[in-house]
């Protein structure tokens, strides 16, 4: 009631105000907003034969990648090329690494850009990224398909679901969220004296994005997403998903990108690390990759904190060690399918792939039977000719040896068996069969370092001592990305996550450890795992904004002094 009346009183005094607002919040209609289709691709079907027409047009081609600084077309030294994992014969793209020289250019560019670029109202960027979604749904679809297929070995089904839907619904959602974040206006407890507000604004400089190649998605996620929000952005795609994340690129320009707010860099890692962490304008990293990657990164910054205008905003995510807790009690069926998919499918080479399971005594010859006699059904080969394939290759030369020696040295260590494959091939492509290996150690490195690739190891457990192999999960690896406990019994999936609280970003109960979708699970992980800032929720787009407040005032000040100054 006080408060009521004090506001009444204030209001009461006010004279007519001789100015008025100049800060113009956006117009902005409300939509609904979905999730993009997965289409099935079941034969017969239209999507299916527009795949397999694409296929063949891009598989008859090499495909030239040149560096894009603004509207410049570089082609810097020696030509490289990509190739297809599970025919490595076969090049697919030829590209450029830029140089020292080129990627301070790119800086230089990019810095002169965003100030442009941040004065583009919200409107008109969330055109071009509504553009964007649309052409990519439809007349791009199979073209981005396709390039995730031969150039990341994919099997049809997880090339639509990454390089089509989950790319449009991060263009879709991170749009909505925006949106939904500009709704909130600070209090102006009197209007008719004063205006508050807050502008989202770019960070002053520029973002560097550091792509993976396990998911085309998460390539235009790092570099578009801080461009929505104001910010100029030095894209370096992987070398092994060139190819796509050029279609990426292109697709933004079609939509109407304008030259100079994301720049196509491919590069030397350690280059392209020191020239952006040297440079006084770097505003922020956006980054999916490795540990060891992202602490250089983060080390670097570190020592160059007194060269920056601003303190670099740092976003990383940087795999797991993910598991499967079964508790006797779990549905063994439901186990072993969801399991199979988590580990197997696109080679395991999922940041959220599972790679150790906690078994009980009781289910463990069930579980251990149904999934070897899963994975002998399992079609491991070419994915652009064979649409029947479950999954390809693993991604080049290097994954091939660092997850072979795994299976290597698991052979000759007594306390570990081999259940199901152990067997690989590289003459024609980079070829893991899915590996399934039982220890007696659960602190084995097969439990607790990432091998990043179709391996799964399987620690059987007591049934009477389930928590202390409960207490494993947290205790034995640095990671804590993905988790899924599977149980019938309600009192244990209540103790389990609590107790398991720290282990997993995205914690999954009676489902398997992949899957995650835009929207629906925001993504990221904690300890080691990285930063958890949660790409496809409400507060990512934010991470790539700093706000500025304002205050209006629009009846003039006359008197300095306060009215109980007065009553003396």
């Amino acid at each position: 009631m006080l408060s009521t009346c004090l506001r009444a009183l204030r209001t009461s005094r006010l004279l007519e105000r001789p100015y008025s607002s100049i800060v113009e919040l956006p117009q902005l209609a409300d939509f609904g907003i979905v999730n993009e289709p997965v289409l099935e691709y079941r034969a017969g079907s239209i999507e299916r034969s527009a795949l397999a027409s694409e296929l063949q047009r891009a598989m008859a081609v090499t495909e030239e990648v040149p560096i894009v600084i603004g509207d410049d077309i570089i082609k810097d030294g020696e030509p490289r090329y990509q190739v297809m994992p599970h025919a490595h014969d076969r090049r697919i793209a030829k590209y450029y690494y830029a140089s020292d020289k080129t990627i301070k250019k790119a800086i230089d560019t990019a810095v002169k850009a965003q100030k442009t670029w941040d004065r583009t109202p919200f409107e008109k960027r969330i055109d071009i990224f509504t553009k964007a979604a649309d052409l990519m749904s439809c007349e791009y679809r199979q073209s981005l398909n396709a390039a995730t297929m031969m150039g990341q070995s994919k099997s049809v089904i997880q090339a639509e679901i990454d390089s089509a839907c989950e790319l449009i619904d991060f263009l879709r959602f991170n749009v909505f969220f925006l949106k939904e974040n500009l709704k909130y206006q600070p209090i102006s407890d009197n209007p008719m004296a004063t205006r508050n507000s807050l502008r989202f604004r770019g960070l002053d400089g520029f973002i560097a994005a550091i792509a993976p190649f396990n998911f085309t998605a998460i390539g235009g996620n790092l570099a578009y997403t801080p461009a929505l929000m104001g910010n100029s952005v030095l894209w370096k795609p992987s070398d092994t998903a060139v190819l796509s994340n050029w279609r990426i690129f292109n697709i933004l320009r079609e939509a109407g990108m304008p030259p100079g707010v994301v720049n196509f860099l491919p590069a030397d890692g350690p280059t392209f690390g020191n020239a952006i962490t040297s440079s006084p304008h770097l505003s922020g990293i956006n980054f999916t990759g490795s540990v060891p990657t992202f602490n250089w990164l983060w080390n670097a910054v570190g020592k160059n904190l007194s060269v920056y205008r601003n303190y670099p905003r740092l976003i990383g995510e940087c795999g797991g060690k993910n598991y499967h807790f079964v508790h006797p009690t779990a549905d063994v069926q439901s186990v072993v399918s969801g399991t199979i998919r988590s580990a197997f499918e696109y080679c395991g080479q999922k940041c959220s792939a599972c790679s150790r399971m906690y078994v009980p005594k009781s289910l463990y010859d069930q579980i251990k039977h149904g999934l070897v006699d899963e994975v002998a059904k399992l079609n491991i080969g070419d994915v652009t000719s064979d649409f029947s394939t479950f999954s390809g290759a693993v991604i080049d030369d290097k994954a091939f040896s660092r997850i072979t020696g795994y299976i290597i040295n698991a052979k000759k260590n007594p306390k570990n068996k081999i259940l199901a494959g152990g067997e690989f091939d590289c003459s024609q492509g980079y070829f893991v069969m899915p590996t399934i290996i039982e220890t007696t150690d659960p602190h084995d490195k097969l439990m607790t370092e990432e091998i990043f690739g179709p391996v799964l190891t399987l620690y059987v457990y007591e049934d009477e001592q389930v928590r202390k192999a409960l207490e494993l999960v947290g205790s034995s690896t640095k990671f804590a990305l993905t988790g899924a406990v599977f149980a019938r019994d309600q009192a244990f999936l209540k103790l389990a996550l609590e107790e398991l609280k720290m282990t997993a970003g995205n914690f999954y109960l009676n489902d398997k450890s992949t899957g995650s979708v835009v929207g629906q699970q925001p993504f990221g992980g904690g300890r080691m795992s990285g930063t958890n800032d949660k790409a496809g929720g409400p507060n990512y787009v934010m991470r790539w904004t700093t706000p500025q407040s304002i205050k209006e005032t629009f009846i003039p000040l006359r008197d300095i002094s306060y009215p109980y100054m007065n009553d003396c």
